[in-house]
């Protein structure tokens, strides 16, 4: 468990990919011989990645899990086309590439297993439902750290 923390990166300081048909930003991680300055707890890839017409990038094995999610257009892997709005999770240690024929635009998503299962409720997310209900509680009360630089709006936790 960690402290809560909020860090406000600048675009313009997220690193440009754009070399023979792919570009894109590394938002969080590494990709491409590009790190990203963004701060994780652990081990993290993110990146927003648009392919060109024709266009080809190789997604290296080296994080343990690894998925994109097609936002525009259709990607191809190893000869299967996928359409837009589709996940695809990738076997850990395999090299990927990922192509278009007509282009596409993908998120690029993994990173080290955490190795427990993870819940999520709104804005907490913890290996421990107690840990949540502790959170939500402490929202309630006024006990939860303020946003840096946000001290005079507060979000109402939601009902539910």
């Amino acid at each position: 468990e960690i402290a809560p923390v909020f860090a406000n990166t600048s675009v313009v300081q997220l690193p440009e990919i754009d070399a023979e048909g792919v570009s894109g930003r590394v938002v969080i991680g590494e990709f491409s011989g590009l790190r990203s300055p963004v701060a994780t707890a652990s081990e993290t890839l993110y990146a927003d990645l648009r392919l060109a017409a024709g266009a080809s990038v190789k997604i290296p094995g080296d994080a343990e899990e690894r998925a994109i999610y097609t936002l525009e257009g259709e990607v191809s892997i190893a000869g299967d086309r996928f359409p837009a709005e589709r996940l695809l999770v990738f076997k850990p240690g395999e090299e990927i590439v990922v192509s278009s024929e007509r282009g596409a635009h993908f998120m690029l998503f993994g990173g080290a297993s955490l190795g427990s299962k993870r819940y999520i409720w709104w804005n907490f997310v913890s290996s421990s439902k107690e840990r949540i209900e502790q959170a939500k509680e402490e929202w309630k009360t006024g006990r939860f750290d303020i946003v840096p630089g946000d001290e005079e709006e507060f979000i109402p936790l939601p009902e539910g």
